[in-house]
């Protein structure tokens, strides 16, 4: 089959490469579209090595039709429409995914927009609900509220009656989320996001806050939570060393999480997919809750595509179609 390969850091070559077989527990997908995702660039640059075990390709979810079943898979049969969270791979034209990872398509969403969903319904789900515990009539204040994963969480903290502020750079980017239901949006290029936010709740500040930043943004994030508030980071844009004031931590009771998704180990995985199938696949199935699709590339085309990404122009998913 054919695949995107890293022969070298931030290199991408399409490649013959052998074809996945199905182990136990694991089914092979025929890939319909794949995201992209700030996790592959990193991967490509040589800083995001794939954990242990997986493959060496880049590529943490896709959406396409199941060709072979491992020993032991009883959920699945060839021939469904799936879409999948994987470990890597999905730069191809074919991919092994753990039963347990793989989730039906949604009923309304194409089989190839569905590849756009599985990593930020996962990502925004672990991080924003199940960790950060975000609770209707609180504020999430989402960083980078155009991306993937900024608009998967606008849509789901709406739907949980939460009120939602993002911030973005440009007033294109402000103006969609403001029609995704964003309450307040502000553009962090003119505007300070900690006065803003104050300003917004009246002084309280935001009772979760969905970082991707890291570093450069610690200091104003917790200046801007909430007493009890939550601060879970999944990026490290501006980078990886800040400085924490425990003080200011102390006085507000609040907490910094730190979290990740590729590394979690396979069962920690497999109860995260379980829940977004209980909890996101009937509002996106509902039409509450839908991909954001900015453009799509063939897979020859993958270092054009983490061109788009790098640039930070996208609104929404950028997909790979094999």
């Amino acid at each position: 089959m054919r695949a995107i390969t890293i022969p070298e850091d931030d290199v991408l070559a399409l490649a013959d490469v052998e074809a996945p077989v199905a182990g136990p527990g694991q089914v092979v997908i025929d890939v319909a579209a794949a995201g992209v995702n700030r996790a592959d660039v990193m991967q490509r640059k040589g800083f995001y090595p794939p954990p242990k075990g997986a493959s060496p390709l880049p590529g943490l979810e896709v959406s396409g039709t199941i060709s072979a079943l491992g020993e032991g898979v009883s959920d699945w049969a060839v021939g469904d429409d799936v879409c999948a969270l994987i470990d890597g791979g999905g730069y191809a034209e074919q991919v092994l995914a753990p039963a347990a990872q793989v989730l039906p398509v949604p009923t309304g969403v194409s089989l190839r927009d569905a590849a756009g969903l599985p990593e930020v319904a996962c990502t925004v789900w672990s991080n924003v609900f199940l960790t950060a515990n975000l609770r209707p009539g609180q504020t999430l204040l989402v960083h980078g509220g155009s991306s993937g994963i900024g608009t998967m969480a606008i849509q789901l903290a709406k739907a949980a009656g939460a009120r939602v502020i993002v911030t973005a750079g440009t007033e294109e980017k402000l103006q969609f989320c403001r029609d995704l239901g964003a309450d307040v949006a502000i553009n962090y290029r003119e505007q300070d996001f900690v006065e803003e936010v104050q300003a917004a709740t009246d002084g309280a500040g935001a009772d979760v806050i969905l970082d991707n930043m890291g570093a450069k943004y610690l200091p104003r994030n917790v200046a801007a939570l909430a007493i009890n508030g939550r601060l879970v980071v999944i990026g490290l844009m501006g980078g990886r060393k800040g400085e924490l004031d425990l003080g200011a931590l102390l006085t507000k009771r609040a907490a910094v999480i730190a979290t990740s998704l590729r590394a979690r180990p396979a069962e920690e995985k497999a109860t995260i997919v379980a829940a977004v199938r209980e909890h996101v696949w009937p509002l996106i199935e509902q039409g509450a809750v839908r991909p954001i699709i900015h453009s799509t590339h063939p897979l020859a085309e993958a270092a054009a595509a983490h061109e788009e990404m790098e640039s930070s122009t996208h609104i929404g998913k950028i997909l790979l179609v094999p």
